[in-house]
């Protein structure tokens, strides 16, 4: 550990050394490595944007984080088109800079490594695959379509970039008789008119030519360009055969249908174009190499991979050309130290959850091909980031921010890492050893060595692989969905997550002529004799959802979805729930219409009601806000910014909020953190928190739109304020101003990684402060460890007790087989310890048969009898055959097993150790 420490602080200055330099060096050797190669990734990229944006009038927008925001559907952003999912939704926030895109361009950091779309296994198998990659996209929402698109792409491809135009080949949706859909001739004849020859011109079907977003949404016709790296006479009817030669460059994507619930295809009014194209795949081209790997994206961290490591040149072998696996660790850790820059860059830190966890089995499997298969020393691998941000940089400056912080990440984890790596190798080969040729690996093993070690299930996997050793898979997989039920949050009822609106919902909102909600009057309260007062609303009801499709009318004891000219009703968002309260319908003052969940979907607010009585379109009601609900929130709400302020204070001014979520009852606030937090860091945090609570400071709040916010001094802000066209910022006093997409005592603190803290706070005095929980949790730390002191010593003296009974009528015997009434595996190997003691020479087996049925079984044999009978394997055959478990080394061993049948077991145990005595 310490040499793992030094090689970090070496590698710290180094590139902190780099970063100040500007990382001239490993720039120039990434041009002369690019020489002749055609034209390099950074122009091929430039080219692009500068296309679209110069000349076909595009907004460029920067690439969102690889961490969705808002989108509990995706592990990681995996295509261009997520940010832009609410436009296709149709939930975009009408007052957002979002809202008036047209014309879009960009290149989106992309990683698939989790979920559906999961490269991982196979990155370094062959010469395409990757975790991380750059995904160039055109995007036209109701402006431009089909034959725009095609011309816009075929002119960029051939005339821009020079690609022959033999060499490229179209596929386009040759139609669906089951599901009623024509072939697109439409598109056909595009292509046709823009010169495509028409043996070049491919119809397919649903699977390669028809995109859907999922089972319900946007979903439409696709045309795809495929580039033939050398196949030739033949090409066309290699097309989507997984033929590498012939890869796909351009996905076209028309979105012209909704899918709706019950599986019919309406169409959309308003139509759109969604365009993605891998870098690496186009560089490959543009640069003449088949395989992305020799491309200038990776020939630099493969010479920094070559020069760390002493290992043999890269040669680009797979498969059995490969039989050392060097080439296979080469592109694993080209691609995986990729994305682990990026992503740490972004915020994403390795873990036990969700992303995480996927950024965690990148990096471990990483380290793995490193340690073992190149021999890198430790650190080494953090030692390729300068390399990945001189190419990556310039690109996404994101990732030159804080390139000591991303080393320092993969540093602490690789080491954390590595001793659990050597422990399960050696538990791999000592199994291994115990098994014969036929047998499959011990799935409890695998098991164990994921749950017990951290090992991703397609790492153990792999290395059994390399050894010629199966193992059940489908197994491991079920075991991981078991494991993941458990932990999975109890699921929401209907009420909980609310009405929500569909695409074709909004759209026929739209043409009817309904306006979207004004919620401006959330904003609006009076403090009256020092209490705060939510005055109540008066609203037309202008449309009814009643889960499925809108209507005019609900009946009696029914729940819907009531949308209104205005409201004062806070819907979910920016973290914070929903307000709650109850509306009353004029005319009927007795009648009570609780509302449960208040959300937003592009600028029409959807109230959840329970409708004791009928409800129509055109009824007047009148709004009341749960007021309690609606103060606890907001100061749950002004708490944040305060811990927010409070932690700065503490740990530095690097320090930044992840993300927050607020209820009535409890904030929950995640922030950046290096160190872990200690107890009286988090007193001081507690005690500046309440020294402002004390002071009773004003707060200061105004809504400004969103391109003026940077001109307001000490301004704070996360990334989802991208999201929104004005945002509310607040001031307590001078203290910290920061953005809300929302309204306006510490209890618990925990570490979710090495790089995110979470803090639980509930604002209230009816809790138990987070010094005085510490206090009683140390207390009780203390009286667990006087208690068990006290048992160890209680198991001991009872252990000799028993021995010495035992011993007293017994000869000196070279085997011991004997049964004792105890309850506790521990006690039982103290006494075997004990008869071994008096008796040194002799092989000693003890059971004892638990109330529950389970037979425990402890032994010791003398040192100089091991080579003929081992304790492990003795406790092994006789816990086996009552199909248990056992394990332990030559000289001491345990287990357990289930038998009704007591005396054939010490038989079973006499009998085996003299066969092998």
């Amino acid at each position: 550990m310490a040499a793992v420490r030094l090689v970090s602080a070496l590698r710290r200055r180094a590139i902190c050394r780099w970063a100040a330099a500007g990382g001239d060096q490993t720039r120039a050797q990434a041009q002369a490595r690019t020489r002749g190669c055609g034209q390099s990734a950074r122009h091929v990229r430039q080219t692009f944007l500068r296309y679209f944006r110069d000349k076909q009038r595009h907004r460029e927008v920067r690439s969102a984080p690889v961490i969705p925001r808002g989108d509990p559907s995706l592990l990681l952003v995996n295509a261009g088109m997520n940010q832009f999912k609410p436009i296709l939704l149709g939930t975009v926030d009408p007052r957002s800079p979002m809202a008036q895109y047209q014309r879009v361009v960009n290149s989106q950091k992309c990683v698939r490594a989790g979920g559906k779309h999961n490269d991982l296994e196979d990155v370094g198998r062959d010469l395409y695959h990757h975790t991380f990659f750059e995904m160039l996209g055109n995007w036209s929402f109701g402006d431009y379509f089909k034959e725009e698109a095609c011309r816009m792409a075929w002119e960029l491809l051939t005339e821009v970039y020079g690609i022959p135009q033999d060499r490229l080949y179209v596929t386009f949706f040759g139609g669906d008789p089951a599901l009623g859909l024509t072939a697109d001739e439409e598109t056909k004849e595009i292509w046709l008119s823009i010169g495509v020859r028409p043996h070049h011109l491919l119809p397919f079907g649903l699977t390669h030519n028809f995109w859907e977003m999922g089972e319900m949404g946007p979903c439409g016709p696709c045309t795809e360009i495929h580039y033939d790296h050398g196949v030739g006479e033949g090409a066309a009817a290699q097309v989507n055969t997984g033929n590498p030669q012939l890869v796909e460059i351009w996905n076209l994507v028309f979105m012209q249908y909704s899918r709706e619930a019950d599986g019919s295809l309406q169409s959309l009014p308003q139509r759109s174009v969604d365009t993605g194209m891998g870098l690496e795949r186009l560089v490959a081209v543009l640069q003449g190499k088949e395989s992305n790997y020799d491309t200038d994206l990776f020939t630099p961290i493969l010479d920094a991979i070559q020069r760390g490591t002493k290992a043999p040149p890269y040669r680009g072998l797979v498969g059995d050309m490969d039989p050392n696996m060097v080439d296979r660790a080469y592109r694993v850790l080209a691609d995986h130290i990729r994305a682990l820059t990026v992503c740490i860059a972004d915020g994403l830190y390795p873990g036990m959850t969700g992303a995480a966890l996927v950024l965690r089995r990148i990096l471990r499997r990483a380290v793995r091909f490193s340690a073992e298969v190149l021999r890198a020393p430790p650190g080494f691998l953090a030692g390729l980031v300068p390399t990945v941000i001189e190419i990556l940089g310039d690109a996404y400056p994101e990732l030159k921010q804080d390139p000591c912080q991303i080393m320092d990440t993969i540093n602490e984890n690789e080491a954390a890492f590595l001793s659990s790596l050597h422990r399960g190798r050696r538990i791999i080969d000592r199994t291994l050893q115990k098994m014969d040729n036929s047998q499959s690996f011990p799935v409890d093993v695998a098991w164990s060595l994921h749950r017990n070690l951290g090992f991703p299930l397609d790492l153990i996997s792999l290395m059994l692989e390399e050894k010629a050793v199966n193992v059940d898979t489908e197994a491991l997989r079920q075991l991981a969905k078991e494991e993941a039920e458990r932990l999975r949050p109890s699921p929401q009822s209907e009420l909980q997550q609310g009405r929500v609106l569909g695409i074709q919902d909004i759209n026929e909102l739209q043409r009817t002529g309904v306006l979207r909600t004004d919620d401006s009057a959330k904003h609006i309260y009076t403090l009256e004799d020092g209490k705060y007062v939510f005055s109540p609303c008066q609203a037309t009801v202008v449309a009814l959802y009643d889960g499925n499709s809108l209507v005019k009318e609900v009946r009696r004891s029914q729940t819907c979805g009531v949308i209104l000219d205005r409201t004062n009703f806070y819907s979910e968002q920016g973290g914070q729930t929903h307000d709650l309260g109850y509306f009353i319908r004029e005319g009927h003052q007795d009648v009570l219409l609780p509302v449960v969940n208040v959300q937003a979907a592009g600028g029409f607010v959807v109230h959840t009601v329970s409708v004791p009585e009928s409800l129509h379109v055109g009824d007047r009601l009148n709004l009341f806000l749960n007021e309690g609900h609606r103060l606890a929130c907001m100061v749950k709400h002004t708490a944040t910014h305060l811990l927010n302020y409070a932690l700065r204070c503490v740990l530095g001014d690097e320090t930044e909020q992840r993300g927050s979520h607020i209820t009535a009852d409890r904030l929950r606030f995640d922030y950046s953190i290096k160190t872990p937090i200690t107890g009286q860091q988090l007193e001081t945090v507690e005690q500046i928190v309440r020294d402002v609570i004390c002071r009773d400071e004003c707060v200061y709040t105004a809504e400004v739109p969103l391109n003026q916010v940077n001109c307001i001094k000490g301004l704070r802000s996360i990334d989802e304020a991208r999201q929104v066209g004005r945002v509310l910022a607040e001031e307590v006093d001078s203290l910290t101003v920061r953005l809300n997409n929302g309204m306006k005592s510490l209890v618990d603190s925990q570490r979710l990684s090495k790089e995110i803290g979470q803090l639980t706070d509930v604002v209230d005095g009816a809790v138990i402060l987070h010094r005085d929980r510490r206090q009683l949790q140390e207390r009780l730390r203390t009286l667990h460890r006087t208690v068990n002191t006290a048992i160890r010593k209680l198991e001991s003296r009872e252990a000799a007790e028993k021995v010495h009974l035992f011993l007293a009528n017994r000869l000196d015997q070279a085997l011991i087989v004997d049964v004792f009434p105890v309850q506790s595996i521990s006690i039982l190997m103290k006494m075997v310890n004990k008869v071994s003691e008096k008796m040194p020479h002799s092989s000693v087996m003890l059971l004892s048969q638990l109330d529950s049925g389970k037979i425990l079984c402890a032994c010791q044999v003398p040192k100089d009898s091991v080579n003929s009978l081992s304790a492990s394997d003795w406790a092994l055959a006789v816990c086996g055959q009552m199909g248990g478990n056992a394990g332990g080394s030559k000289v001491v061993a345990k287990g357990m097993g289930s038998s009704s049948n007591l005396e054939e077991i010490v038989k079973l145990a006499i009998e085996y150790a003299r066969n092998k005595m």
